[in-house]
């Protein structure tokens, strides 16, 4: 029976991210399958509606819960850990990490490194953050067996800057069932945005175009930063201006979000940066029409399933204005996003493709 141990997220069950989404589908599909699985996590994970798999363990190391140094420092604590355990393989999500691969590698752990976006792109950080990631893909390149990136698009980019392939394995979706619109929204009626509260997710943009249509259309927002700040503010603000704004925080039901996906008029996606977006493809697999700013990466996932937009807050709300202006229209573009991401973002495929990344390190 095989050891896989997992580290750099906040741990499982946790609705976070991206790669807690991941996590929680990769680590019970593989003790399913008679894996050993550890996942290091922090102690606030565990939150949210998902029943733990027992047979997972789950391990805490401490760590600096601050927005430039959380990532590095649990990292670190929870490879020291998987150094003394010393499981067959390890898989690691971000390079931040890419530090304390030598760790590991010293210890005869082989590992499978998930690179995410390019995150010395990202805004929030400053230079001095973005120099950390830097260097820390840099090492990652040096010192991982073998890389996953998430869009194909990233892989180019690995190729081009350190001459790395990686192991293309974006993110998954699941089917769920059509229910009613939560807090009585008729469906098909209101503007849904489900984003962490980042500048390269277009927050600002988005509320700016808010703005401009609240007086007539619902608009739902999904998230916060985590940390508080001027964009939880502004976000606070909007609700107290229009009474059609509902800002509902950081979610942590699954089943809460699918329902706000399958049934609004429209859902913007704004994130900028960043490979395949797992909330863009489970939207996409819950049928909701998609407005999302036009990157490389947005259009490697879509394809012809969706409409694109720059980053004008005025073009934004045009586009919004219009998609529910046409009904027929965007229930075509939910329907071909749906199928689309049934036949390319499906999790248990998704999970069998990590699976057999971890196999080949492991022979």
């Amino acid at each position: 029976m095989a050891h896989v141990a997992i580290i750099g997220t906040r741990g499982y069950p946790s609705y976070y991210g991206g790669f807690e989404t991941a996590v929680r589908f990769l680590g019970e599909f593989l003790v399913e399958k008679d894996w050993d699985v550890t996942i290091y996590g922090r102690p606030e994970s565990g939150e949210g509606n998902h029943k733990a798999d027992p047979r997972i363990e789950v391990k805490f190391t401490r760590g600096w819960d601050k927005k430039a140094t959380s990532t590095l420092s649990y990292g670190m604590t929870a490879s020291i850990d998987a150094v003394r355990l010393k499981p067959d393989v390890a898989l690691v999500m971000n390079v931040a990490n890419g530090y304390w691969l030598p760790l590991l590698k010293a210890r005869g752990i082989p590992t499978l490194v998930n690179v995410d976006g390019v995150e010395w792109e990202r805004a929030k950080w400053n230079r001095a953050a973005r120099a950390v990631f830097r260097v820390g893909g840099r090492l990652t390149a040096r010192f991982a067996d073998e890389i996953v990136v998430d869009a194909e698009a990233i892989g180019d980019r690995w190729q081009e800057w350190y001459g790395r392939p990686g192991v293309y394995i974006p993110y998954g979706s699941l089917e769920v069932p059509k229910r009613p619109a939560p807090f009585g929204l008729p469906q098909g009626s209101y503007v849904l945005f489900v984003a962490r509260f980042v500048p390269e997710n277009s927050v600002d943009e988005f509320f700016e175009a808010s703005r401009k249509i609240a007086r007539d259309v619902p608009v739902v927002i999904v998230g916060s930063s985590g940390y508080g700040g001027e964009l939880d503010q502004a976000a606070a603000a909007l609700t107290s201006e229009f009474d059609s704004v509902r800002w509902l925080g950081h979610v942590r039901d699954d089943n809460l979000l699918h329902d706000l996906w399958s049934n609004c008029g429209v859902y913007f996606h704004g994130h900028t940066v960043g490979g395949t977006n797992p909330a863009l493809v489970q939207a996409m697999r819950c049928g909701a029409p998609v407005l999302a700013r036009d990157t490389v990466f947005n259009r490697e996932v879509l394809a012809e399933t969706g409409h694109f937009v720059d980053s004008d807050p005025g073009v934004i709300a045009d586009a919004l204005r219009d998609l529910l202006a046409a009904p027929a229209e965007a229930r075509c573009l939910g329907e071909a996003a749906a199928l689309r991401a049934r036949e390319k973002f499906d999790w248990p495929s998704i999970c069998g493709d990590y699976k057999r990344a971890l196999e080949n390190l492991l022979e």
